[in-house]
């Protein structure tokens, strides 16, 4: 049973918690009862463990829990704000605690709630340890506080009058309103749940026929308001409105319609589930941006809540781990890329002018299911196959690596790793070793420049043999990087398929003398 706000705000809901130094406490009702120490706090944040979680919960009406790893940069950041909310919402409502786990030596709790990822947050009701929901893209103290408070109570605000609305709307810089003509009813259930999962936009909730008259609405509507005038609606006819979808496009209005990526915004553009990414590479101060950048913004209106649109300043150095993983190329620039996060799939825009008809053009075809998934790869290099080392690309290295005749082993590197650059010199001996042996070929590839559709595949340098007589086995090496190691572990793998070659053509050799046999006494 739900309890309403204000009895949480006077205290009265709910028995109150030993409030004693260094964390909560059993209720005191028998003064002769010795006191149980509490648990630690940490600015008003509980520490738990495996030893006192039990505790926590059994004592905690409401328990927003954060499983992180302290020297974690996005961790470091959620905990000073988990802190603030954890402050604001004590002042408030004594049902309501945070917590805090370190799974680094927690792994008990760890592995009992599958934490994947850091931070990760867990809300707790009524000390239920086996259903905990889950508090995702929340970031800042004052999102905390929404979201809890609407988890334990109403989600929406109960607009009455034209009066109210305007109020509501009003001084919010955005602001969501849904309209419905039947204040219950499965559309009003998404709506709210839609509510409790965006606490950064605040909420209201309609049946007024004078409020759909102010604001020209006919039917059953979720409308967004930004500074008192409506940016967007939504149909909400009852068996339509999906929870996923609707949380999807509101939770895009508490971003920028084109968002710049840099180590702040990464964290953000994550935590708004839209699996379609479109990223626009460009240079800040090329003469050709402003309408370069104007024109992808006018196309990103049409696919907000279908594709998020992303700019990267290609003239920006911390950016150039994520122009390398989309494998831009200096030359290319402008360019444009849709990459969806559930397969990792990329594409590529066909036009080179960053215009809103080629933008559009692109979406539509991509969402349409027509566009061509695109692989990248250098061109062959004159000469590639000439020293000890073959330098492989895209488009030679399926031909090259799973060819029957030879064993190859490659090492996949990128060129601004400094363990591959160490590396480099002991592959060169390497393939001198091999240069003159028959059908044995060491080679390399530069991975940040070429795509190879490999599963597994590891920190750079990593490496793999292709043997010879398979055109599909490929063995992963383990061992250290030494040249001593690499030599071993290739004479190992050819001397073991020789046995089982050898081995095979015998089977093979006495089949067929029985065969001989067989048919010798079937002619007598």
């Amino acid at each position: 049973m739900r309890v309403p706000w204000l009895l949480l705000l006077l205290g009265l809901a709910y028995p109150s918690l030993s409030t004693a130094e260094g964390g909560i406490g059993p209720s005191e009702r028998n003064p002769k009862k010795a006191k149980v120490p509490g648990i630690k706090e940490e600015g008003n944040v509980l520490l738990l463990k495996k030893s006192n979680f039990d505790r926590a919960l059994n004592e905690t009406k409401y328990l927003l829990v954060e499983f992180y790893i302290a020297l974690s940069g996005p961790s470091q950041t959620l905990t000073t704000e988990f802190a603030k909310a954890a402050e604001e919402l004590r002042k408030e409502a004594v049902a309501i605690r945070f917590g805090k786990v370190d799974v680094t030596d927690q792994k008990d709790l760890k592995k009992e709630f599958n934490i994947q990822e850091y931070p990760t947050l867990k809300f707790f009701v009524d000390g239920d340890r086996e259903n905990p929901i889950d508090c995702k893209g929340v970031r800042e103290a004052s999102a905390f506080v929404t979201w809890v408070k609407r988890r334990i109570g109403a989600s929406t605000v109960l607009i009455n009058s034209t009066e109210q609305a305007k109020a509501f709307v009003g001084p919010e810089d955005l602001a969501v309103v849904g309209f419905f003509k039947a204040p219950q009813g499965e559309a009003v259930g998404i709506f709210c749940e839609a509510a409790r999962d965006v606490p950064e936009l605040p909420f209201g909730l309609t049946a007024s026929e004078e409020v759909f008259t102010h604001f020209g609405v006919r039917e059953d509507m979720v409308v967004v308001f930004q500074k008192g005038k409506p940016v967007h609606n939504e149909a909400s006819e009852e068996g339509k409105l999906n929870k996923v979808e609707l949380t999807r496009l509101i939770k895009t209005f508490t971003m920028d319609l084109v968002i710049e990526y840099n180590l702040e915004t990464s964290v953000k553009i994550f935590d708004v589930p839209v699996e379609n990414h479109i990223v626009l590479f460009m240079p800040k101060n090329s003469d050709a941006f402003s309408e370069a950048y104007e024109n992808y913004v006018a196309a990103a209106l049409e696919f907000r809540g279908k594709i998020m649109f992303i700019f990267v300043d290609t003239d920006e150095t911390r950016n150039g781990r994520v122009i390398e993983y989309f494998r831009v190329m200096e030359v290319e620039v402008p360019a444009i890329q849709i990459l969806n996060l559930t397969n990792d799939a990329r594409y590529k825009m066909p036009a080179e002018e960053v215009t809103t008809e080629n933008v559009r053009s692109f979406c539509q075809s991509y969402l349409g299911g027509t566009a061509k998934q695109h692989w990248s790869s250098e061109e062959i290099a004159e000469g590639w196959d000439k020293k000890p080392v073959k330098v492989l690309v895209g488009k030679n290295f399926d031909r090259v690596a799973f060819n029957k005749k030879n064993h190859v082993f490659v090492m996949f590197y990128a060129p601004w790793s400094g363990a591959c650059q160490k590396l480099a010199p002991i592959w060169e001996e390497l393939g001198k070793m091999y240069e003159n042996r028959k059908n044995i070929v060491i080679a390399k590839i530069d991975c940040t420049a070429n795509e190879i559709l490999l599963v597994n595949l590891e920190r750079y340098p990593f490496f793999r043999l292709f043997p010879a007589g398979s055109e599909t086995e490929v063995v992963p090496y383990k061992g250290e990087h030494s040249l001593d190691a690499f030599a071993s572990f290739l004479e190992e793998q050819i001397k073991a398929r020789k046995k089982v070659k050898a081995s095979s053509k015998t089977h093979k050799e006495d089949l067929l003398t029985k065969e001989e046999e067989i048919a010798q006494k079937e002619e007598l």
